[in-house]
């Protein structure tokens, strides 16, 4: 069973959360606060977090920073409000893998937790056989999920692994974003395509020698990216 950690000041949001997402099937603690949810986080070990932009005291900024750097591989949804800037809330220092808007429909929020459950269990497949794809100095092993530069291992998201693996499983080939949205976040993504570029730019950023000249991930103007085979 999934456990999802809700951290929402609101009482009356997270328990309707609470009940709709208990009612999928998921196991759900509750966090009042940006300081319990670390807290819960850390004692609890959540597969997903649904984090709100506003708390009282650590705001949800912080509290992503803080889970980020102590669980890299948990997966992270933030929940703002339209006013919010998409670039700020999934930003390279926070390392969200999605975000929703206030109000939402508790549907689309199972929605985006099933897309990132997929994000982060893999496909059963790749779990039952052992694979390594190899582009010198990268390496990316499968089975156990891991991706290596100069045979150093660098910790990824579960979207940023599921970016990493496309591009390496297609060497050469544009995508488009839109193809990507579809193959990393799900066909049943709504949401704002920047999400692809504000990713792109965290991997870029733990891979590149130089983010802002990129050796490995290549822009293709107007229509997504490119792995670069030379």
């Amino acid at each position: 069973m999934t456990k999802v950690l809700l951290v929402e000041d609101e009482e009356a949001i997270r328990k309707f959360v609470k009940i709709n997402l208990e009612r999928e099937g998921y196991d759900v603690i509750e966090a009042g606060s940006g300081e319990e949810g670390i807290e819960k986080a850390m004692s609890e070990e959540p597969d997903i977090v649904v984090l709100d932009v506003m708390l009282p005291g650590i705001d949800g900024f912080q509290v992503c920073r803080e889970l980020r750097s102590e669980k890299e591989s948990l997966g992270i949804i933030m929940l703002t409000a339209k006013s919010q800037d998409i670039d700020k809330i999934l930003g390279l220092e926070y390392g969200t893998d999605d975000y929703m808007t206030k109000p939402f429909n508790p549907t689309e929020l199972v929605l985006r937790i099933k897309s990132l459950e997929r994000r982060i269990e893999g496909n059963t497949e790749e779990k039952e056989a052992e694979s390594i794809l190899e582009f010198p100095p990268f390496k990316i092993d499968t089975y156990a999920r891991r991706f290596y530069k100069d045979g150093v291992e660098i910790e990824l998201t579960p979207t940023e692994y599921m970016i990493v693996k496309l591009f390496l499983e297609n060497p050469g080939k544009a995508i488009k974003r839109d193809e990507m949205l579809n193959l990393v976040w799900g066909y049943d993504f709504i949401g704002d395509s920047k999400i692809v570029d504000v990713n792109i730019r965290r991997v870029r950023a733990k891979i590149e020698e130089d983010a802002a000249k990129p050796k490995y991930i290549e822009t293709v103007w107007g229509l997504g990216y490119r792995w670069k085979t030379n």
